[in-house]
């Protein structure tokens, strides 16, 4: 009886003492592009379900957003979970303990292609270059926005940057380009609620209403409709802190109408005590007078500055049930409700 060139046992021994089982001779296998999308996209936690992120809906009630930071080590994890499903005994295992790390460093830079996958490009395109960008993982952050401007502006144009930068500042600015994070995803996670991941720690996001062109309005501040008085670049002129206002005059038996011809001299008049006002000799400077940019909404800072004492930092809470039991408040809501 010829005896077996190598027991099982020594057989196990050695694939256990050699973990990576290749040659060393053998190049390294490269992931399939379909599994290294896959993994990527796990890392910025695309295909999770939304229970798994925002167990209790009272987390994020309508009109909020939330800020937050990505446990590596959990996304990590995550994806241990999705490799182990081919791991279906002890070679395999100690295969991938030994691959292990160099799979994670690998998705590392992986995940900065997600967002261009997710657009559009092609794999080999994006993944040349995230490959090119060889800095070291950093921090993720992000947040969850759930508003009707979601649903609004479906393409709202999200930015974070690692310093505040004051207004006025223009977006493509070569200050405001040079401090802006990389932004990792974007997405629609319902047609109400956003979600957003950013490369490290902002300092300042901003939400605009998408560009879609030149828009003229004015806005309605208390029971009046007012314009902001804009300077010749088309600037709000601002002082004490707060825009320049000017009423827009409307017809008496109309109040929606607009009297075009009293607004210009309103705005004429508005300039005798704001010199810097852009004049109004034609239809151009009414036009800049009138224009109603994008709206953009700034979150800034990271200090929780509430009960500091510091001025300007504190707000005041008001108790809602209390004031509603004042014999004049609650007589007007009653009126209001019909409620005798």
């Amino acid at each position: 009886m010829r005896l077996p060139a190598t027991t099982a046992r020594e057989a196990l021994f050695t694939r256990l003492k050699d973990p990576a089982q290749t040659s060393v001779l053998q190049p390294d296998g490269d992931l399939p592009p379909y599994m290294e999308s896959f993994l990527a996209h796990l890392r910025l936690l695309v295909g999770v379900p939304f229970e798994y992120l925002i167990p209790d809906d009272r987390m994020l009630p309508p009109e909020s957003i939330r800020f937050f930071y990505v446990d590596r080590s959990w996304t990590d994890r995550l994806v241990d979970g999705g490799l182990a499903v081919g791991q279906i005994g002890s070679r395999e295992e100690a295969h991938y303990q030994a691959r292990g790390s160099a799979l994670h460093q690998l998705l590392d830079q992986s995940e900065r292609m997600v967002r261009s996958l997710q657009r559009g490009k092609d794999f080999y395109a994006a993944k040349a270059v995230s490959d090119a960008d060889q800095r070291e993982a950093k921090l993720i952050t992000g947040f969850l926005l759930r508003s009707s401007a979601v649903k609004q502006w479906p393409h709202m144009d999200v930015r974070a940057y690692d310093v505040t930068i004051a207004e006025p500042f223009e977006t493509s600015s070569a200050n405001a380009v040079g401090h802006q994070l990389k932004l990792l995803r974007l997405e629609l996670l319902a047609p109400s609620l956003m979600i957003a991941l950013f490369e490290t720690e902002p300092k300042m996001v901003i939400l605009e209403e998408p560009h879609h062109g030149v828009q003229f309005g004015v806005r309605h501040v208390g029971s009046q409709l007012k314009v902001p008085l804009r300077d010749g670049h088309g600037q709000q002129i601002v002082k004490n802190g707060r825009a320049v206002q000017v009423t827009v005059p409307t017809r008496k038996r109309h109040s929606d109408v607009i009297r075009v011809a009293a607004l210009r001299e309103a705005l004429i008049d508005a300039h005798a005590a704001n010199p810097t006002a852009v004049v109004q000799e034609g239809s151009g400077p009414f036009a800049i007078s009138v224009l109603d940019p994008p709206w953009r909404q700034h979150f800034e800072g990271t200090e929780d500055f509430a009960d500091t004492g510091i001025p300007g930092h504190n707000l005041e809470f008001v108790n809602v049930t209390f004031t509603v039991q004042q014999p004049l408040v609650l007589s007007s809501v009653k009126t209001v409700l019909g409620v005798l």
